[in-house]
Formats: C-alpha cells, sequence, structure tokens
C-alpha cells in the first residue's frame, strides 16, 4: 500500500490524474483505463482518468467515455500536443501519464505517487531497471538510441535520469504547467526533463515495466526521425556543448598549432613533417573556433532573453561583460594589428621583387595577419549581434496596436 502523505500535503478534491493520450488505439485503450480505475480503487484515491485525444476515427473516444474517462480533444496533432492538452485539462494535483497502449502498467503506479507525496515533482520510469520483456523494445531503441540518448542529457544537463523517454512518469501538475513546455512531437519527452533540471525542480527515478504493446498497427514513433528530433532538442537546449566546447577546442587546437609552426617546419616522426598546409588549416581552425564561440555566445543571449534558459548562469556572468563596446573595440585593434603584420609581409615580399621567398616566416606572417584580421570582425559583428539583442523594445498591445511600455529585453535577461 502507499504511505499517506501528511495532512498540510493532501487538498481537497481530486489527487490524481491518470493521462493517456490517444491517437487510434481502440484496440488497447480499455485494458489501459480498466487498470487504471483499479488502481485508483485498490489504493483509495481520488482521481480521474483523462483521455486526450489527438482525432481519433477508430471509436476510441467512444471506448473512453463508456468506460467513465473523461475525453478532452486536442487539434493540434503530436505526441506532445496531446500531452500538454491533457495536462491543461487535468484536474488532479498530481498527473501519471503513459502511453494507451497498453506497453505499461497502469496497476502498479505505487511507487510513482509515493515519491510525489513524499515531495519530488518529477517522477520518471526506468525500463532498464524494471524490466524489458522480450519484444518490447526494438533493438536500436533499447541498446543505442535510449542509452546514447540518455547519457547526453546526463552529460549535458547534470540530469539524474537514465532512462531519458520513458513514457511513464508522474509530476506535480502546477510545476509542469509553470514550466511553459512547447514541444508538440515526441521530444516532448526530453524538453519535460530538461526544462525541469534548468528549472531546478526535484526529480526522481523509479523501476517499471515494459511489455509488448497491444497494436495491430505500426507505432506513431519513427526510430530514425524522432531520434534526431530528440537529439536536435538536447543540442539546442545546451549552448555549451553545441557552440562553446567545440569552439574552444578548436580555438586551443589552432593555437597549439600554430604556435608550434611559427618558426618553420616540424617534424613528429620519421616521415612526417608538419609545415605551411598545417598551419594554413591550424589558421582555418581558429577561425571556425571563435565563430562557434559566438554563436554560442548569440543563441546564449536569446536563449536568456526569451526564458528558454535560465539567465542567472556562470555563463551569462560572463557574456554580461561581452559588451558590444568593448567586442568593437577588441576585434578592431586585433583587425588593425592583423593588418600591419599583413602590411609588414607585404612589405618583405615587395623587398624580393614579389618572387620566389626564400624566409619561411613571411607566408605564416601573411597566414596570421589575414586570420586575425577575420577574428577580429566576427568579434565586432558578434558584439553588434549581441548588443542588438539587448536593445529595449515595446511590445505592440493585443487589440489596440498601440506600444505597451516595459519589454526590455537587458532586462528579461537579467530577470527570468
Amino acid at each position: 500500500m502507499l504511505s499517506r502523505a501528511e495532512p498540510e500535503r493532501v487538498e481537497p478534491g481530486i489527487e490524481l490524474t491518470i493521462l493517456l493520450p490517444c491517437l487510434n488505439e481502440a484496440g488497447t485503450l480499455a485494458a489501459c483505463i480498466r487498470k487504471a480505475k483499479s488502481f485508483l480503487k485498490a489504493n483509495a484515491i481520488a482521481g480521474e482518468i483523462v483521455v486526450a485525444d489527438n482525432g481519433s476515427t477508430d471509436g476510441s473516444t467512444r471506448i473512453a467515455a463508456e468506460l467513465g474517462a473523461r475525453v478532452v480533444g486536442v487539434a493540434e496533432r503530436g505526441y506532445g500536443a496531446a500531452l500538454l492538452g491533457g495536462i491543461e485539462a487535468a484536474r488532479g494535483r498530481y498527473v501519471v501519464m503513459g502511453d494507451a497502449d497498453d506497453s505499461y502498467d497502469f496497476t502498479n503506479l505505487g511507487l510513482f505517487v509515493d515519491k510525489l507525496r513524499r515531495g519530488a515533482d518529477i517522477v520518471i520510469g526506468n525500463r532498464f531497471a524494471g524490466g524489458i520483456a522480450p519484444g518490447a523494445m526494438p533493438f536500436l531503441h533499447k541498446y543505442l538510441g535510449n542509452p546514447v540518448l540518455s547519457f547526453l542529457g546526463r552529460l549535458f544537463f547534470s540530469v539524474p535520469v537514465r532512462d531519458f523517454h520513458c513514457g511513464l512518469r508522474a509530476f506535480r501538475a502546477a510545476a509542469v504547467r509553470d514550466l511553459g513546455l512547447r514541444s508538440a512531437g515526441m521530444e516532448f519527452a526530453s524538453e519535460m526533463v530538461v526544462r525541469s533540471s534548468l528549472a531546478g525542480l526535484t526529480i526522481v527515478e523509479v523501476p517499471t515495466t515494459l511489455q509488448p504493446d497491444g497494436r495491430s498497427r505500426p507505432p506513431h514513433l519513427k526510430t530514425w526521425r524522432d531520434g534526431w528530433r530528440h537529439l536536435k532538442f538536447l543540442l539546442m537546449y545546451s549552448p555549451r556543448w553545441l557552440f562553446f566546447i567545440p569552439g574552444a577546442a578548436l580555438i586551443a587546437l589552432g593555437l597549439l598549432l600554430t604556435a608550434m609552426l611559427s618558426w618553420g617546419p616540424m617534424h613528429v616522426f620519421r616521415d612526417v613533417v608538419l609545415d605551411v598546409n598545417t598551419f594554413i588549416s591550424a589558421c582555418f581552425f581558429m577561425i571556425a573556433g571563435v565563430q562557434l564561440v559566438s554563436f554560442g555566445a548569440i543563441s546564449r543571449t536569446y536563449a536568456a532573453i526569451s526564458r528558454l534558459l535560465p539567465a542567472d548562469t556562470r555563463a551569462m556572468a560572463v557574456l554580461r561583460h561581452a559588451t558590444t563596446d568593448r567586442l568593437a573595440l577588441g576585434g578592431a585593434l586585433l583587425a588593425i594589428l592583423g593588418a600591419a603584420a599583413f602590411g609588414y609581409a607585404l612589405n618583405a615580399w615587395a623587398m624580393q621583387d614579389f618572387g620566389p621567398l626564400p624566409d619561411p616566416m613571411i607566408p605564416r606572417t601573411v597566414l596570421g595577419g589575414m586570420t586575425m584580421i577575420v577574428i577580429g570582425m566576427q568579434m565586432l559583428f558578434t558584439g553588434f549581434v549581441l548588443g542588438i539583442l539587448n536593445v529595449p523594445i515595446r511590445r505592440l498591445g493585443p487589440s489596440s496596436g498601440a506600444p505597451e511600455a516595459g519589454g526590455d529585453l537587458c532586462s528579461a535577461a537579467q530577470h527570468p
């Protein structure tokens, strides 16, 4: 049996909503509803069953209504859209969501509810810990997709979750509504975990089981398409791993190689010589690295302004010092220094009547000068883009078209 909540945690009315997203699940929906009703009755929980219907044409809504579930129609198509509609309509203090394909055991939700009653905000099932029946999960999902995406989620966001995409999860309804989730597709599962972690919510995992689904049709999930959408979401919500870390690595590699090759060729192994071609590659590494870091600064600033990511992080503390004035001045000085180096090399070449160059330093000085000019321009224009993002704006009113006061993007970046 479940542990009882402390008196101050108990609210009158419905405690638990069991939410089933549905799109043509007539073959399995009845079994899921019966199991959910059995759980509520066995544990004496005041609850409801909500079916968020996404446009079923196979009689699913009729089955749900006949079995006493509340049907909520969601016009926008997509797994995430159906869940968002159901969460908005839920009347319970807590919500348990799970697929309506009879792959999850709705009679065994005790751990989920118990964790919520003890103070967790999000409770996610771990199918790898609870047991995956033979044939319940495709090979690629089990040994590649889920493990890799879950690892990246833990790496990028420090989330203690080993099954990022388990469809059976529970949460405090108010906490999840406050997140302002947006994803309409399968990546909704990733968004819920990522945004919950960024908001500082308490996330725990409990073991759960997975059985082969009872569908007579192919699943809605598409392995490569939806896997890419999950990966894309994780990367877009982590500018540090998408831009800053690869950019810093390229800059460091470029600096190392240019420092090693500035005075001439270098023998690495007996028959391997690094010379001007490697020096050229190193210059391109630095240019590409600076561009990635610039993209990271722009995207991280925009994410803070639009409140997709918190604005009170160390990255934002650093970026607040990267003002338009400072970047423009630094970029201009670097470009001038590069132009001076380029001019020096050009003069040295002119002294040779623009003929063959016996001195290996001259082509390296040309390349180095051009690299500094390009990087200086990148810094200068990045400073202006960041400045544009922080220009105060006045939003148009919802009906009159008159401008509304406020809307200072700079203050929005500082107060998420």
